[in-house]
């Protein structure tokens, strides 16, 4: 933390220096520098530590070690479909021992108050009475982007790259809800893992979230078994999780033994304020807020990233810089993709792909030509289908810090 708070005071002096500091601490001119929103640093001046971990790439990000939780630099996440060793991890417990699982013995509980029946399902039954299906999902973490909030909020500080779009198979929920019944008075889903609380306590839960019926009853809400073919990464919930696309990743329950139909909104662990919840209404940055005051996060919200070229990247004046990148609204599509060399002066439509199914998400890419030598940011603005744009910098402040959609930006030096 000390190392992160010693980067922040050297960007704030930095910034208090004006443009002709920056320029220089660069090395070269910040073209269209006068543009520069307040508040904001040249990403250019940013850092990376990068760490390996075991069955990722070693390119991957380690945000902590205890629960694991990693996440991929932007250019690792090319792919229009996330390999499983570029996937995101986010753990609030710790996986049961992969020795410990028995695929022949593992099963599958649906209960509930609102349940007609109680149905225990072995993973060879869900396989065989049931339809499988694959889709391209789209998951990402509730506080991707946390650690641009300011104040500070507290939790992994997440940059960019706790989010990816595999394909996942399994069958679809509201199948075997079907199976088990339903009541007329079902409002909730919850579910519950095999992982463990770091405390080692067996009667805690790291974490026991949820949806309401009616997100779990569409037809791309998944009990999954697999990523892209293979089945599902240790560390990304083996054998068996489930997957809701476009709402915060904590919905998806990893090492998934148990889900209950409630006639409440779930009440297990991380359900209750301020976990995964904003301000209501929007508030001051630093203020503290009542926990009846905060609202749970259902959809997210538009978002894109710029994953080619790698920040940091030289060309030679007079050369175009072909770019790509991956867009995304939760439960809408994308309806416009735009990028920006000068700071949001002035935009640049971008060629943007249709979804390959409903919640995964749509790829985009432009060609970007510079009028002079120096430095530039690329900063990108995704648009939803409901007019929804992407801000610029920081929207509003919560005290977790959830939710931060702003512009993603690489850095350029053109020679």
């Amino acid at each position: 933390m000390e190392q992160q708070a010693n980067k922040i005071r050297r960007r704030n002096f930095l910034k208090k220096g004006g443009i002709t500091s920056l320029s220089l601490a660069l090395g070269m001119p910040i073209v269209f520098g006068k543009n520069l929103p307040d508040g904001v640093t040249p990403i250019g001046l940013d850092s990376e530590t990068i760490q390996g971990l075991p069955n990722k790439h070693p390119e991957m990000t380690i945000l902590n070690d205890r629960p694991i939780n990693a996440e991929a630099p932007a250019h690792l996440l090319d792919e229009s479909i996330t390999s499983a060793e570029r996937f995101f991890v986010r753990n609030n417990g710790i996986p049961p021992e992969k020795s410990s699982i028995n695929l022949e013995k593992w099963t599958l509980t649906i209960e509930g108050e609102s349940a007609k029946t109680t149905k225990t399902f072995t993973l060879a039954e869900l396989k065989k009475q049931f339809k499988n299906y694959t889709y391209q999902l789209t998951l990402e973490c509730g506080g991707n982007g946390r650690k641009e909030f300011n104040p500070p909020a507290k939790g992994n500080q997440w940059s960019i790259g706790a989010v990816g779009c595999a394909a996942w198979t399994g069958v679809r929920l509201k199948d075997v809800l079907a199976e088990v019944g339903v009541k007329g008075d079902a409002v909730y889903i919850g579910y519950y893992g095999k992982d463990t609380h770091l405390s080692g306590s067996l009667e805690k839960q790291p974490i026991s979230r949820g949806v309401p019926i009616s997100k779990a009853m569409e037809d791309e809400s998944l009990i999954a078994w697999a990523m892209n073919g293979e089945p599902l990464p240790y560390l990304n919930g083996y054998p068996l999780r489930l997957v809701f696309g476009g709402w915060p990743a904590s919905c998806s329950g990893k090492w998934l033994h148990k889900i209950v139909i409630r006639n409440q909104v779930h009440d297990g662990a991380k359900m209750a304020a301020p976990s995964y919840r904003v301000p209501c209404k929007p508030v001051p940055p630093g203020s503290k807020v009542d926990n009846k005051d905060m609202c749970i996060i259902e959809s997210m919200p538009v978002k894109s990233l710029i994953t080619f070229p790698k920040t940091g990247a030289t060309i030679k004046l007079n050369q175009n810089l072909p770019i790509k990148g991956h867009a995304w609204a939760g439960d809408l599509a994308v309806s416009a993709m735009q990028v920006s060399i000068d700071f949001g002066a002035t935009w640049q439509t971008c060629a943007l792909s249709q979804p390959a199914n409903r919640l995964a998400w749509q790829d985009f890419s432009g060609q970007i030509s510079f009028p002079q030598k120096g430095y530039y940011e690329i900063w990108a603005k995704a648009t939803d289908e409901n007019g929804e744009a992407q801000p610029m910098v920081l929207p509003g402040w919560n005290p977790k810090g959830y939710l931060n959609n702003a512009c993603h930006r690489i850095a350029v030096k053109v020679v």
